[in-house]
């Protein structure tokens, strides 16, 4: 059966992390693998990652800035969080925990990095109530047009991650399907699908890649153009004491899914897969993405995919 037309902006997170983390991405970027950039502006390599940046030649699409640790009760929550460039923000928020956003945002810290805490079984501080609506505020009040909704359906069911993994996976998407309301309110726009949780790291592969989109896309008619943003955090592993946010590089940085992510989106397979898929790459600006008010499409019947995560 035929697919809906995609057209995909895959974001490489945590640029301005470390030297060797940005020396990865400026490489997937050449190679056309990655087609945006989220910026750490209070990351330890953001200046040297700007400067990177212009000397690479062709032109940067930076899609968001995001200091961390904007609330006192982020406290001890590894991530971060908050910025703008270019009225984008990339992030979603809810009242539960946190992920990727601006000033004003709800949710910052491990949902940004699309992983689970680095100790899975600590509580999470949650964030004050209503904090989704005044980050959803603040983007309207800043000028901010787009954001990022990390709303992967079906990740449930993708039996491949591991319990900790799923459950963080699944949190994180009903925390951004709470988002919807307010997001739209304040006429906030986001790709009509959202891709990344279940190929982090080590899940991230041709196939799995080609599978989400599958999945969060099933029940489309063909012949419809949709958006999609895919998440990823590809680069050269950092090396301590070097990187971070002010406390060094933490284990998701320092571990070899860095480098693992980088050589899966550099690979011609994912590029020939994704065309086969009828999948083009674009950045964030060339997309028409959701309008407000446009409601968020029904869960989908899952039918996870399960076959080796070899290219």
């Amino acid at each position: 059966m035929s697919r809906p037309r995609v057209r995909l902006v895959v974001t490489a997170d945590d640029f301005g992390y470390c030297p060797r983390r940005d020396e990865g991405i400026v490489e997937a970027f050449l190679a056309g693998a990655v087609t945006s950039v989220s910026l750490l502006v209070n990351g330890a390599a953001t200046e040297s990652a700007a400067e990177l940046a212009r000397r690479s030649g062709p032109p940067w699409r930076l899609v968001a800035a995001r200091p961390r640790r904007l609330f006192p009760w982020q406290d001890g929550i590894p991530g971060g969080g908050g910025g703008r460039r270019r009225g984008f923000a990339s992030g979603a928020g809810g009242a539960r925990g946190p992920t990727k956003l601006l000033p004003g945002a709800a949710r910052q810290g491990p949902h940004a990095r699309g992983r689970p805490p680095a100790r899975a079984r600590t509580p999470r501080p949650a964030p004050p109530a209503g904090v989704c609506q005044v980050f959803a505020e603040a983007l309207q009040a800043y000028g901010v047009r787009f954001t990022r909704l990390p709303l992967e359906r079906g990740v449930g069911g993708c039996t491949w991650l591991e319990a900790p993994a799923r459950a963080f996976a699944c949190a994180v998407e009903r925390d951004a399907r709470a988002a919807v309301g307010p997001f739209s309110r304040h006429g906030l726009r986001w790709t009509d699908a959202f891709v990344g949780l279940s190929t982090c790291g080590r899940h991230m592969s041709a196939h799995r890649v080609s599978g989400a989109l599958a999945r969060v896309l099933e029940g489309t008619l063909a012949g419809h153009t949709l958006t999609a943003e895919l998440m990823a955090h590809p680069g050269y592993p950092s090396v301590p004491p070097t990187g971070g946010c002010g406390e060094g590089p933490d284990a998701f940085s320092c571990s070899w899914e860095r480098l693992h992510e980088l050589r899966v989106l550099t690979a011609p397979t994912l590029r020939t897969r994704l065309a086969q898929d009828g999948v083009q790459l674009c950045a964030l600006d060339d997309l028409d993405s959701k309008r407000p008010g446009e409601e968020v499409p029904c869960e989908a019947t899952l039918e996870p995919f399960l076959e080796s995560s070899l290219l």
